[in-house]
């Protein structure tokens, strides 16, 4: 039985994925790993691949999604994305998406969460 924070963040990486499929993107993988370390979300936007760390905040009172990608985390995505990049030389153009996700409080309304997307974050 998984922890009930890990069904959680699955929730929000599948509704982050629906989101942007309404935006336009289109899915390539999800949860990639390497031994650097793990992409949430890619996807695709025209040709542009889009490298996507979802953030889930139950509250903003320690800062929004965006704020939580230290340098530290920066560097490790990166060096994920450039092992990607090799193994699929296919893609040329990437960039990184931020998308911070909080529970829709609203009573009325079918989406279950509140959206912000960061293009090219960092």
């Amino acid at each position: 039985m998984k922890a009930q924070h890990l069904k959680q963040g699955e929730d929000a990486e599948a509704a982050c994925c629906e989101y942007l499929r309404t935006q336009g993107l289109k899915a390539v993988e999800k949860n990639f790993n390497c031994r650097h370390g793990e992409i949430d979300i890619i996807m695709l936007d025209n040709k542009m691949l889009v490298f996507v760390e979802v953030r889930y905040r139950k509250n903003n009172n320690f800062g929004g999604g965006l704020e939580s990608i230290t340098r530290a985390k920066q560097l490790k995505l990166r060096r994920t994305a450039e092992l990607y990049l090799q193994k699929y030389q296919s893609y040329k153009n990437a960039r990184f998406d931020v998308v911070s996700m909080s529970k829709n409080n609203q009573t009325s309304g079918k989406q279950k969460y509140n959206f912000e997307w960061i293009k090219d974050a960092f």
